[in-house]
């Protein structure tokens, strides 16, 4: 059974948007696109740990604020590079709340 927790109201992020969300369970940047999917991600890029959820949001990828790798936000693969990849979360909106699945945050460290 999966164990869902609320994180959030989904206007707490704006469209085209990122939070960092600190749970009793980790943090992971949620991302909110221009169509109101959520998105749950590592908040490090690959490249150089540069911060996603300072990052620019557009479609369904984010573009790392440092050095401008772009993300997949579905998939976490760094489009273009063979060796970038960021761990992806279940995440979804019931009622005008962001959930994420627990037992995917208990498997990461804190940050």
């Amino acid at each position: 059974m999966t164990n869902w927790i609320d994180i959030a109201a989904l206007d707490d992020i704006p469209q085209r948007g990122a939070r960092v969300v600190k749970t009793s369970d980790g943090c992971v940047a949620v991302f909110r696109t221009a169509d109101d999917e959520i998105f749950a991600l590592n908040n490090a890029c690959p490249h150089k740990a540069g911060p996603l959820a300072e990052g620019i949001v557009h479609g369904k990828s984010v573009t790392c604020p440092l050095h401008n790798w772009v993300i997949s936000l579905e998939t976490g693969q760094a489009q273009g590079e063979d060796d970038g990849q960021v761990t992806t979360y279940p995440a979804r909106v019931e009622n005008g709340r962001i959930l994420l699945d627990r037992s995917f945050l208990s498997a990461r460290a804190a940050a």
